[in-house]
């Protein structure tokens, strides 16, 4: 794989991109590094005790579901500080394999789709068909889709919610991203959510002719579809947000580089 003559830019929150980083500079390709999303832990004292009854009590649930690998690394330190060792007869479920190897961590085994990264994949497991009178832990920020939850209960399971950290725009100046890409002469964005992908758009809506010139790597097709949708020109499914398939994605873009 040959990267030469990219230089790309990742959104992912802060430190969450170290490895693709690396991974992007082994291939010959230059990085920039622009958070456009970052994660602050739950810290309001009320509900920091609503948090620590649902983990005293994650006894009582037949499964957990971790949206993204922020929900999986904090929870883990939520079980950690409350729970010698995981729950007896606790199946784990996780959106993407990322998150799940955050999860392998506690040597915990975790179900994930081998089709892709979306809800509907996760939805589509085998372990979340015949669930009525389960009761399901879904972990995952403050706010977002709720597609999960309102499947799961209309099979019947009483879903609650461990709603672990807030989302956070971060406070740049109106022109910093524009000037970033041009300084940087970025030609590939790695987007891995669709808030994210809101986020760089609104930074970019002075110059909508940037967002046209520019290839965007998404991880999967729904949110494909957003980035057309709002005037993106050139968008490609990675299929994942792991750092082999960004990889693999970012290959396509330069070929034509080459």
């Amino acid at each position: 794989m040959q990267l030469s003559g990219l230089s790309v830019l990742l959104t992912r929150p802060q430190m969450q991109s170290a490895s693709l980083v690396k991974a992007i500079n082994s291939h010959g390709g230059q990085v920039c590094e622009l958070p456009l999303i970052e994660i602050d832990p739950v810290d309001d004292p009320d509900a920091c005790e609503a948090i620590k009854a649902r983990i005293l009590s994650l006894d009582q649930y037949d499964a957990a579901i971790f949206i993204s690998t922020n929900a999986a690394r904090i929870a883990l330190e939520w079980i950690d500080a409350w729970w010698p060792q995981v729950p007896d007869g606790l199946a784990a479920y996780a959106v993407g394999p990322g998150t799940a190897q955050v999860l392998r961590a506690l040597d915990w085994p975790v179900n994930c789709s081998d089709k892709g990264v979306t809800s509907e994949d996760l939805l589509a497991l085998p372990g979340l068909q015949n669930i009525s009178g389960q009761r399901i832990a879904l972990v995952r920020g403050v706010g977002g889709r709720e597609l999960i939850a309102e499947t799961l209960r209309e099979r019947g399971a009483t879903v609650d919610y461990l709603e672990l950290y807030h989302r956070r725009t971060p406070d740049y100046g109106t022109d910093m991203l524009l000037t970033m890409i041009r300084q940087q002469q970025i030609n590939a964005i790695v987007v891995t959510s669709a808030q994210i992908l809101d986020v760089l758009l609104h930074f970019l809506q002075n110059d909508p002719t940037t967002i046209t010139s520019i290839p965007v790597i998404v991880p999967s097709e729904r949110i494909r579809q957003h980035a057309i949708n709002a005037g993106v020109v050139r968008v490609i499914n990675a299929g994942g947000a792991n750092d082999e398939t960004v990889l693999e994605a970012l290959a396509t873009v330069a070929v034509p580089l080459g």
